[in-house]
Parts: C-alpha cells; structure tokens; sequence
C-alpha cells in the first residue's frame, strides 16, 4: 500500500517532468551507455553489500542472526514490488524522470542506512534498506533507455552488458564486504555505494528523454494489489525455512498471494491502461522467458550460498578450508570477473546465432561447475575454478536473457516486460537459496555443527540438475529469425494467431 500511495505522490511531478522533455540537449552515445552501467552496477553492489557484514550486525546491534537478516530481506522486498512498477511508470511517463525518482530514493536511502550504522539503530537501518531497495526499479528503466535511445546495432550489446553488470555488483559487493568492515567499518559499506549512487545520479540527469507514450492515468489499485502480491510472495519463499514451511504465517503469506493475484488479473483485465498488460506478458515469448529465468536464477544463485559456506567450513569437519568470513567472500571474485568476460562473448552470440545460444551455453556452463564440485572440492583452486565457470554462466545467461526480454515485446513494453522479468529473477534466486538452505540444513548433525559433506555433494549436484532444466526449457523460446529486434515478438504474435 505505501508503493501505491509513493506512487500517488509522484506523478504530479512525474507529468511536470515529462512536459520539459523536449527542451533536453541531446546526450552521446558513450555518455548514456556510462550513466546505465553505472546505475545498473550501483543497484547490483547495494543488493548484496550487507551480505558478508551480517555477523559484525549482529555483535554491533546486539541482535540475532535471524533479526539482522532483516537488512537483505527489506531490500529484497522493496525492490521486488518497485521493480515492475517503475518499469510501468516508465512506460507511461518516460524512462528518464523515474530513473532520477529511483536514484534520488536509492541515495536517500543510503544515507540513513549509512547514520543508522553510525547511530547503532538496527529499526533505522532496516528502513533504510528498504528505501535503499527503490533501485530495484533502475534495471528495466535502464533497458527502456538502452533500447530507445541506442542505435539497434549498439542495443544488443549494451543490454548484455546492463544484464551482466547487475550481477557483477553482486558479486563484487560479496568480496569487499567483509574487507570494509574488518577495515574502515561498516558504514563505508553505504558510504561507499553512495558515492557511485551520487554519480550515477549526475549522469542520470543529462541522460535523453524517451519512453514517453502519451497521457494517463496510473493504475494504482493494479499497483497495490501487485505489492501485495510480491510482498507476500517473497516474504513466504525467503522466510519458510526459519518459519517452517508448513508453519501458519507462511501458508497465509501463500494463500494471500494467490488470493491477490487472482484480483490482480481481474482489475489489470479490466481497467483501460492496466499497469502490467497481460495480453503481452502471456504471449509464449515472454512466458517462456520468464519460466527460463526463474529455473536458471535458482540455479545461479545457489552459488552465492554453497561457496562461501563452504569455504568457511572448519577443516575438523573433514572436508572444507576454515576461511573467515572476509576471506571467503574473496571465493567470489573469480566469479565476478569472469561474468564481466562473458558479457561481451554473450552479446556477440547473441548477433550472430540468436538469444537462445549464449544462454544455453551460460546453463551448460553451471551445470559443469557444480558437477566438478560434487566430485573434486579438496583443494582451493577447485573452487575458484568452479567459481569463475558458474560466473561464466551467469555472464552469458543473463545478458541473453536481458535481450531475449526486450526482444519479446513492442519497444512501448519494454519497461513492464524487463521489470516481470527481473522480478522472476528474484523469485528464483530466493527459492534457489532456499532450497541450497534446506538441503545443507537435512545434513546437518545438529545445532550449530556444519552439514555434512555428502549434504554439499547432494547441494551441488540438484543445483546442477537445476541448470539442465533450464538448458531444456530454452527449446520453448520461439527462435529468433533475422533483425534482433522485434523477432521474438513477432513469433510470438503469430503463434497466439495462429491459435485463434
């Protein structure tokens, strides 16, 4: 409901905005593609940046582990539910003033959270994180940007690399979180992420106006419901292993996102210009895009649970290194570094074999890396390996992702589309963690001991079978034939014709 009532607020503002658009000097190329990467690899470092710092939380603030983890949770949450509706707003007012609205709250945001540290106040922190979550909403505001200001030679490539530079902030944000706290303290966590913030925010305002498609209204019971629905939703997947899966809180949390989403199709059915059109998002292009990333998010993320647990693992435990926690997230930068590599080698596959390719190949890549794990972790090195092969998969699976999105719909839809499509991943990526959770949780012998090794071997090899799944999903994705633009749309068109 607050979303709605934001939303309510701005768009007075978001209408003034859009009527002074066309008085804006043009921006170059090369500055709109920086002020993108930028943005996009701000919002990736503030997702995860708390990550590697839950521990000095809980001894800062006096408070468990499962109360701090509350600083993941709210970012999580928030960003979910803005995400798709700025994607609409975007839409329908134009990229370029949500994406300051965005970043203006993200900087905001920041520095409370950044006080908060200061103050040790883990209530002002948690708000914090959650109006620290508003970035959500850069990601499909960045697409719509990319793909109507760019040349439709240049888009490919900038979206693989928009694609790959979310997850390559994440992954940073897991390798120097540690270092910062054990050095500086933790409020450079925000501190720092502010300062990329600031300048993402300074390009941002030079950026081009586009995305504009007339006046309307906004959709704002589509709005409140769908934040109902996320909320619910993802509040039951994230917290289902502490709270019990069959507990009452998380099968009412369930019950009530179905119930929501039911009266979400039935008000976006109706209303004149709904939020989400869902005769778009239910063509097979989309649908297939969707179900793809939900099924290999899930997989992908695994990673960011099973490898720094298990190299903090105790070596008593007969298998593991005994990392600290900074340490550990250093298993990470391999990672990092190859996703970076492989968004590039995603884009150029993308052009010349079509989407589908580059994101079979990211899942093949997966589902090696946590194959050799099952049967080779006693030495560092395979780790890392494994590592660096997992983040070749994710740079080359969600660039291609990233422009099979924006491929499956008109370029009006761009914003509404790329922001389902990131929700997706974030259902995934919870459930992935979940489940890598409550696998190593079966093998445990007991509070507060580690899992066994053979609950890792199993971990490994269902997050492998994950990524297979997703590698045989990718033949329900129509092909892509001639121009990479438009094509999955037009496919899809045809195919929903053919059916009528």
């Amino acid at each position: 409901m607050w979303i709605a009532l934001g939303i309510a607020a701005l768009v007075g503002l978001l209408r003034r905005f859009r009527s002074r658009q066309k008085r804006d000097a043009p921006a170059s190329e090369s500055m709109i593609v920086a002020g993108l990467l930028l943005a996009v690899l701000a919002a990736g470092i503030a997702q995860t940046i708390v990550a590697g710092a839950l521990p000095a939380f809980g001894e800062l603030f006096g408070a468990s582990a499962t109360t701090v983890a509350w600083t993941l949770t709210a970012f999580m949450l928030s960003s979910a539910v803005v995400t798709p509706i700025a994607g609409g707003l975007g839409d329908l007012f134009g990229y370029r003033p949500v994406l300051l609205g965005c970043l203006v709250c993200f900087c905001a945001g920041t520095v409370v959270a950044a006080l908060a540290v200061t103050a040790g106040s883990l209530p002002t922190l948690i708000a914090g994180r959650a109006l620290q979550g508003v970035a959500g909403g850069v990601f499909p505001l960045a697409f719509g940007i990319a793909r109507t200001s760019l040349p439709a030679v240049r888009v490919p490539g900038v979206i693989a690399l928009l694609g790959a530079m979310f997850g390559i902030g994440g992954s940073a944000a897991m390798v120097i979180g540690g270092p910062v706290v054990d050095g500086p303290g933790a409020a450079w966590l925000f501190w720092g992420t502010l300062v990329l913030a600031a300048l993402a925010l300074l390009l941002a305002v030079r950026l081009p106006a586009a995305g504009a498609r007339g006046r309307g209204r906004v959709d704002l019971a589509g709005a409140g419901l769908l934040s109902g629905l996320l909320v619910c939703l993802l509040l039951g997947v994230s917290q289902g292993a502490s709270w019990g899966w069959g507990s009452a809180r998380v099968l009412g949390l369930f019950g009530g996102a179905v119930l929501l989403a039911v009266a979400f199709v039935v008000v976006e059915s109706r209303v004149a210009r709904p939020l989400v059109d869902l005769r778009v998002i239910r063509r097979r292009a989309p649908v297939s895009v969707n179900l793809v990333t939900l099924v290999t998010a899930a997989a992908m993320f695994a990673s960011v649970t099973l490898f720094p647990q298990f190299a903090q693992t105790p070596v008593t435990a007969g298998y593991g290194f005994g990392l600290s926690a900074a340490r550990a997230g250093l298993v990470m930068l391999p990672l990092a570094v190859a996703t970076l590599a492989a968004g590039p080698v995603s884009a150029m596959l993308g052009r010349r074999f079509g989407g589908r390719v580059p994101l079979g190949c990211g899942a093949v890549c997966a589902a090696v890396a946590y194959g050799f794990l099952a049967v080779a972790h006693e030495s560092m090195w395979q780790l890392y390996l494994a590592g660096a092969i997992v983040g070749a998969g994710y740079g080359l699976a969600f660039a291609a992702l990233g422009n099979l999105t924006v491929d499956s719909v008109e370029p009006r839809h761009t914003g509404v589309a790329t922001g389902v499509n990131t929700i997706m991943r974030t259902v995934g990526a919870a459930l992935g963690v979940q489940i890598t959770t409550a696998l190593l949780a079966t093998g445990s012998r007991g509070a507060g001991t580690p899992p066994t090794e053979a609950a890792y071997t199993l971990t490994f090899l269902l997050s492998g079978g994950l990524a297979l799944l997703g590698l045989a999903m990718i033949a329900a994705i129509p092909r892509r034939e001639g121009s990479p633009a438009g094509v999955l749309v037009r496919e899809s068109v045809r195919v929903e014709e053919g059916a009528r």
